[in-house]
């Protein structure tokens, strides 16, 4: 089972293990760190595996298999970074991660989400796409290891119906 929590600095360094297999421009754990520490309009989760029948593993030995963080500025969530361990991909941990970021932000009061995604992202593109982002624009060679251009998306209102919730009322 996955449960979705806050990140805490215990789980930095597996959040920059993970950020470094994900993407060519990895954060480093002090940039982490101080997101959780310094940054009072930033919001961080990480997705952890439980063991079997969801019981917690141990603080100390938990397995943290995702993360995602966004920027409350106003009344918009921006996406800053949302990623899976590559051993977890294609099980769901990422759309959790997302609803679970955009809760949160209409809880704080966001009445818009924001994100900048590599063109090349065809899995994450359709994923906002299914949580009503729409493309607004393009930052050209917006990528510094390679020029890839970023897609703009933006959710307005946004909306947050995961699978299972759609599932009951198709019923």
């Amino acid at each position: 089972m996955t449960t979705i929590e806050p990140m805490t600095l215990a789980d930095v360094p597996q959040v920059a293990a993970i950020d470094r297999l994900s993407f060519a421009l990895p954060w480093s754990e002090l940039s982490y760190s101080k997101e959780l520490t310094e940054n009072a309009n930033a919001h961080f989760f990480v997705a952890v595996e439980t063991e079997e029948g969801g019981q917690w593993l141990g603080r100390a030995s938990r397995n943290v298999i995702g993360f995602c963080g966004y920027w409350f500025i106003v009344d918009e969530a921006h996406i800053s970074t949302i990623a899976v361990h590559p051993q977890w991909r294609g099980r769901g941990v990422g759309e959790l991660l997302l609803t679970a970021m955009l809760r949160h932000a209409l809880a704080q009061g966001a009445v818009m989400a924001t994100l900048e995604v590599r063109e090349s992202n065809a899995a994450a593109r359709g994923l906002y796409r299914k949580y009503g982002f729409e493309v607004v624009g393009q930052r050209k060679h917006y990528y510094r290891d390679n020029g890839e251009d970023a897609i703009l998306m933006t959710a307005r209102p946004i909306r947050i119906m995961m699978n299972t919730e759609q599932r009951s009322e198709e019923s």
